[in-house]
């Protein structure tokens, strides 16, 4: 029986060829754009990924609607159109490219600067209104001047070395600008408070997040220098817009360029015709080269995902390239079972998850392998956990997850330790993997054993005495249950002994009430992977 290949939905205009991409991986592809929100949630139930641009809204109606979704794949770098926790929580992935349009942004906010300093689009319309206003506008150089940079990232670090070349001075804001960072890009880093105290022109590379929402407040605004200059070519709501034009009409603030509005797309604004204002309508990825860059960019991450299983640029589960994806895949699956493991029998709250990974395992990308083990132990929560939804489950729940790397090799080449905390104290299981592929468990909670965990399992805790063996083989087949394997481990001779077999069938509760009824018998559970 073949696979069938998986479906994708465009649903905003993009650049042709990236529907041939996504036939060339094996997807099957529909360009429908233009439909109304209701339109979308009548169709979205048949695909499995969904590739947008900003015109379509991904509502939680919409996701809703599309039992069958795995993917969603933004072409650009904004995904305020995705409601990213509904997307989350329904197992979805949510991809941008926040590479595509990168140089295009960058340049745009350049270009800007230059405008400004200049005041391009005024000497433009009076000239051609027939005016020669030579005397008009003096500009100013960029030459030597200070550049503020609030957000230091992929675009704000292209913006740095465009201004350097312009021989100004960058200083930046950001929180998670490393000292070393900065001096690889030549920029002083700096705080807020010192940044709007010393830049001639400050321009704005952040997303919109409760902690940058109108970073540029009155308050913040008041304490630039005078004669600032102020280009946002990131996000609408960075600025506080009316305090904005407060500025521009007090003379404080020299002169203002806004790519982007906190309301869009803008018809109206105060700003509008306010001297030393120029604005251009969201045109920073606005060029050829960009908007073929996004859509091919945002084919590829999506089809590789759905055929290959790689991810990148996901903004709500771990990267994992397709090159990685082949060789993570059999630890993923070892950290899934240990993670089922761990939930079926350690129940209650479990406050603290740690999972450590040592030898060949600590090599490699551990962000897959905990969410593999979040996806296996919150399935005592919900069945329609995967990956993606997981890590969000056990935050609602309020669990700590770690993770712990040992360079150190012991008596396995790999080791994928999983640890809960429990009221009784902690409880771990670990497991390896047989010739590199074959996932195998080779300790429960202290006691060494080594079992596939497959299909249908009996757990026991046991005293370790003679008979025991031949008294549950007994009770199984006297009630008709097959045994496939059977799995031994004690701490001790005489001591507390763990039995892990496979069955062929479900256990029905009488045969469990038996088994709790046998001598020396503490515990037993049924356990299904």
């Amino acid at each position: 029986m073949t696979t069938p290949k998986p479906r994708v939905l465009i649903s905003d205009k993009m650049d042709p060829n990236a529907a041939q991409i996504f036939r060339e991986r094996g997807c099957e592809i529909d360009e429908i754009t233009g439909e109304t929100p209701e339109q979308l949630i009548a169709r979205i139930g048949d695909y499995d990924g969904l590739a947008i641009r900003s015109a379509t809204k991904v509502t939680r109606a919409v996701l809703d609607a599309a039992p069958r979704l795995k993917v969603i794949g933004r072409a650009g770098i904004g995904v305020d159109n995705v409601d990213i926790p509904a997307a989350s929580a329904k197992g979805v992935v949510v991809m941008n490219t926040p590479f595509g349009n990168s140089i295009t942004t960058a340049e745009h906010a350049i270009a800007l600067i230059m405008a400004l300093a200049r005041q391009i689009p005024e000497a433009n319309e009076q000239t051609q209104d027939g005016k020669w206003p030579k005397n008009a506008f003096m500009g100013v150089e960029v030459t030597g001047k200070t550049l503020g940079l609030i957000g230091a990232g992929n675009i704000g670090s292209i913006v740095a070395s465009r201004a350097l070349g312009l021989r100004m001075k960058v200083i930046a804001y950001d929180p998670f600008l490393t000292e070393e960072r900065a001096v690889e890009m030549g920029v002083e880093k700096v705080e807020l408070d010192g940044l709007l105290a010393r830049a001639d022109f400050i321009t704005l590379h952040t997303p919109l997040t409760d902690q940058t929402r109108n970073i540029l407040s009155a308050e913040n605004l008041a304490k630039t220098k005078k004669g600032v200059r102020i280009v946002n070519c990131a996000r609408g709501g960075l600025i506080d817009e009316a305090a904005l034009k407060d500025g521009l009409d007090s003379g404080h603030i020299a002169g203002a360029a806004l790519d982007v509005f906190q309301t869009e797309p803008a018809k109206d604004s105060p700003l509008f015709g306010t001297p030393g204002f120029i604005c251009t309508p969201h045109l920073g990825a606005s060029t050829n080269e960009a908007q073929v860059n996004v859509a091919l960019q945002v084919a590829e991450q999506m089809a590789d995902y759905l055929v290959n299983g790689g991810v990148t640029n996901a903004l709500n589960m771990p990267s994992l390239s397709a090159e990685e994806a082949p060789k993570l895949r059999p630890y993923m699956a070892l950290a899934e079972k240990l993670g089922s493991l761990v939930g079926q029998l350690a129940h209650g709250n479990l406050p603290t998850i740690s999972v450590e990974v040592e030898g060949a395992a600590a090599q490699l990308n551990v962000k897959p392998i905990t969410g593999a083990v979040l996806a296996g132990l919150m399935r005592r929560f919900s069945d329609t956990v995967n990956m993606v939804n997981a890590p969000y489950l056990a935050k609602e729940r309020g669990m700590d997850v770690r993770e712990i790397r040992h360079d150190r090799e012991g008596v396995y080449h790999t080791l994928v330790r999983v640890t809960v905390a429990t009221s009784q104290g902690d409880r771990s299981v670990a497991g390896t993997l047989f010739g590199n592929t074959a996932p195998r468990l080779v300790e429960i909670f202290g006691i060494g054993i080594e079992a596939e965990l497959e299909g249908h399992m009996l757990y026991i805790v046991n005293e370790d005495a003679p008979g025991f063996i031949g008294r549950i083989g007994t009770l199984l087949g006297e009630s008709g249950i097959n045994i496939g394997t059977f799995n031994l481990g004690r701490r001790a001779a005489g001591g507390e002994a763990v039995l892990l077999l496979s069955v062929d069938q479900a256990i029905p509760e009488s045969v469990l009430d038996a088994a709790c009824k046998l001598p020396g018998v503490k515990t037993v559970r049924t356990l299904a992977f």
